[in-house]
């Protein structure tokens, strides 16, 4: 990661002619909590060795100027001119919308260049977008120097994806994002934005294989199901009197069934089982038991897929392979849903053998290479700033 920044240091002076600073944020993985966070409940996710890097120099005419190596394009933006009806619906929006966010939050933003450059997929499911919005947030918190906790700089992270870029989605991306600590997965509850850091098993690796059907957050199915839960929420607050789903029980849900719609019936019904799986997996976690954590991760997979129906046909079909290969303890869709990635639980022995044998069965059943990596967690944007690295 030195070299890259170095990297994107050496190309932010030669666009822009100024020294610059720079920041880098990672990306995540889910390992299970999937649609829940958003109706305040648990998830647990884990930073990965993937990143972003953001550089940034001052101007001194009131311009945002964006420029990204990946996509080698550059907008410029009138600082005093942005509002939340200013998106322009490509990747500029993610760091744009921070301007906006600190704005809201009471931080003046003086005129900047900013690049960016890294290898987050988009699409993915590996949350790129919040990986440029808290690297963003990073370069301009230092260029107007002030800091923020790590609640805070979710929050307004969060506040970018909502009210600018127009994704419904939750706070978990973010969070993790900005307060990930390496070799820990988190445990975060969505409400009260408490956390707790779980120990990764040594003998296990966790493997990433992208499907690489990409999707998108701001538009098509993510949109449905959050309004899907939303109006099945809804029903519960008023026939029952609690407030979010992360109170609800099955029971609770069935008493309502005849009140909602039978998608909002499904999508409801994954959200409380999966908070449920979620503990179940911080005690797997704490009791070293990883047969009983991989086979939380294949009942999470069945149930985004028949029950938030949120999967897709190349991605069962990864995680049908992986659950048939030597070594693999569990397997399931990660992300949003509609494509990206699936994350895999293996035995150490078995990760390269596994990595090879999916990919081929994948390709042979698709014709679609995919890309597979053996991962590890990783330190969130403030410990990297903290420890100097960012």
């Amino acid at each position: 990661m030195k070299t890259d920044t170095e990297e994107a240091l050496r190309k932010h002076e030669a666009r822009f002619g100024q020294t610059a600073q720079a920041f880098t944020a990672p990306a995540r993985v889910n390992l299970i909590g999937e649609h829940t966070d958003y109706t305040g409940g648990l998830v647990m996710p884990m930073a990965i060795d993937f990143h972003t890097i953001a550089t940034i120099s001052p101007r001194s005419d009131g311009r945002a100027v964006f420029y990204s190596a990946n996509f080698n394009e550059e907008r410029s933006i009138d600082i005093a001119s942005l509002s939340s009806n200013t998106p322009a619906g490509h990747w500029s929006d993610y760091p744009a919308g921070v301007v906006w966010s600190l704005r809201q939050e009471g931080i003046a933003v003086g005129g900047f260049n900013m690049g960016l450059s890294g290898n987050v997929p988009p699409g993915a499911g590996l949350s790129s977008s919040a990986s440029i919005e808290v690297a963003a947030t990073m370069a301009l918190l230092a260029l107007q120097k002030k800091s923020l906790p790590l609640k805070t700089v979710a929050i307004l992270c969060r506040r970018t994806e909502n009210e600018y870029v127009g994704a419904k989605s939750g706070i978990m991306d973010q969070f993790i994002v900005a307060g990930g600590v390496a070799h820990r997965a988190m445990m975060l509850d969505c409400r009260s934005l408490e956390f707790e850091l779980l120990p990764l098993p040594e003998d296990e690796r966790i493997v990433i294989c992208n499907s690489m059907v990409k999707h998108s957050h701001a538009s098509g199915g993510y949109g449905d199901r959050s309004d899907e839960v939303a109006a099945g929420q809804d029903v519960i607050r008023r026939e029952r009197g609690i407030d979010l789903l992360r109170d609800a029980t099955l029971i609770d849900l069935e008493s309502c069934r005849d009140k909602m719609s039978e998608a909002s019936f499904k999508r409801c019904r994954h959200i409380i089982t999966e908070n449920a799986r979620v503990l179940e997996a911080r005690k797997a976690l704490l009791a070293d038991d990883l047969v009983r954590f991989g086979k939380l991760m294949f009942e999470a997979h069945a149930s985004m897929r028949d029950d938030f129906e949120a999967s897709c046909e190349e991605v069962d079909k990864l995680v049908a392979i992986a659950a048939r290969q030597p070594g693999c303890l569990g397997a399931r869709i990660t992300g949003g849903g509609f494509g990206g990635c699936t994350v895999n639980l293996v035995k150490s022995a078995d990760a390269e053998s596994f990595v090879e044998a999916v990919r081929r069965a994948y390709h042979a059943e698709t014709a679609i290479t995919a890309d597979c990596f053996v991962c590890e967690a990783s330190d969130g944007a403030l410990a990297l700033l903290k420890k100097g690295l960012a």
